[in-house]
């Protein structure tokens, strides 16, 4: 007997239209895709194409690739991470191990690698890729959607999921874009070669006085080169002093030290906005689900954003899945629900952690108090790098015997 979902292909060209082929939409797709449902994913880009991005990859990151099936062996500058250092505004340098022998809690890997081999994997598990086409028009109706875009004829489906972007171009298309917003966040990279061996195997955050409450960042590759950056909050910095901080930044003893003397810029550097505010924009519009950059979900502590854009994506696609193509009214409130039960929480009390870090004390006190012993290091670590949820302590409804022992992701 066939499982799958009902259809409604005899009208439909698609089941479920995905705006956007990052890993939100990627995310949506693949579940969908094994559920039996026709998707087709569209993308103004053609892959693999770079992404500006930290690059890092969190133990919930890595947890829902292996979920969603994806092989780091695919993502040629995939980089095992197991030592993190972080060091307070007052230069107190603490050391914050992941647990070794036991998976991978943490990562970086590029979003030109990653981001196409998520395509590939969508496509693998039958969901259909367009690249190269930009949306034009969604025309939603009580019966469809049907989506317009350049070079393809007129997509008529049940389901839409935003997955576009800060930006979205679907949300300004139903009007229900921004001009104005610019995300709460601004970060700025550049990839760096010839970096010492501590840089191509450790990773570096440094809490600095004057960036505070974003941080200075070194993640290793595993091409020998590494991602250097530095986030700065919009409440507290101008954007415009980013290109004014970053030599300066790079000639700070204890950083150029991490680098190493031969280290050398391996492109031009780059910036981009950070939206963290979930919950604040529409999550949803008729037969329209937003997820991702598309609905602000980052981490408001951090800048963080591929672990929510993923778990966003995926509880779209069970919402969906619920509720069948013919109630459209039940997925929208199905994934609103999710979403305020799976992440709302958990980044509100993120946006609180992160009001502690705007000052050198706070942060100094931070740093202090998550590396008192070698217990509250250990775990601080899978902490911050999102192993077990921000509010844990707070909601004892998902406390489990081994949220502290959990292994990491792939380990064979």
């Amino acid at each position: 007997m066939d499982s799958s979902p009902p259809s409604l292909l005899d009208e439909l060209n698609a089941d479920v239209v995905i705006i956007g082929a990052g890993p939100a939409g990627t995310a949506a797709a693949i579940p969908l895709a094994e559920a039996g449902l026709n998707v087709t994913v569209i993308d103004k880009a053609r892959f693999p194409r770079d992404k500006f991005c930290g690059d890092g990859l969190t133990s919930g990151c890595l947890r829902i690739f292996e979920e969603l099936g994806l092989d780091p062996a695919n993502v040629p500058s995939w980089k095992s991470v197991d030592d993190i250092y972080i060091q307070s505004p007052s230069g107190r340098r603490a050391y914050f191990p992941m647990p070794t022998g036991r998976g991978q809690f943490a990562a970086v890997a590029t979003r030109e690698d990653l981001d196409a081999a998520l395509v590939d994997l969508a496509r693998s598990k039958g969901a259909t890729i367009l690249e190269g086409h930009e949306v034009t028009d969604i025309v939603l109706t009580e019966q469809n959607a049907t989506v317009f875009a350049h070079g393809l004829d007129p997509i008529v489906c049940s389901f839409v999921i935003g997955a576009d972007g800060m930006w979205s171009n679907t949300r300004k298309i139903l009007g229900l874009g921004e001009p104005k917003y610019r995300g709460e966040w601004h970060a700025f990279r550049q990839y760096w070669k010839n970096v010492s061996p501590r840089a191509t195997q450790e990773l570096h955050v440094w809490f600095e006085p004057d960036v505070l409450p974003g941080y200075v960042w070194c993640f290793p590759l595993a091409d020998g080169r590494a991602n250097v950056g530095f986030g700065v909050h919009r409440s507290t910095h101008a954007v415009g002093d980013m290109n004014r901080y970053w030599p300066q930044i790079l000639e700070r003893p204890h950083i150029r030290e991490i680098l190493g003397p031969d280290a050398e810029p391996d492109g031009p550097h780059r910036a981009w906005p950070i939206p963290a505010r979930l919950g604040n924009l529409a999550l949803t519009a008729h037969r329209t689900l937003f997820v991702g950059d598309a609905a602000a979900a980052c981490d408001p502590m951090t800048g963080e954003g591929i672990a929510q854009a993923l778990e966003t994506g995926i509880e779209a696609a069970k919402s969906i899945i619920a509720a069948g193509p013919g109630r459209p009214l039940k997925a929208t409130q199905d994934y609103e629900e999710r979403i305020n039960k799976a992440l709302a929480v958990d980044l509100r009390f993120a946006g609180w952690l992160g009001g502690l870090l705007r000052t050198p004390v706070g942060a100094r006190m931070a740093v202090r108090g998550a590396s008192f012993s070698p217990w509250a290091a250990r775990n601080f670590g899978r902490w911050l790098f999102e192993d077990y949820p921000r509010a844990i302590l707070g909601t004892p409804s998902r406390w489990t015997t081994d949220m502290f022992t959990r292994p990491g992701s792939f380990q064979d």
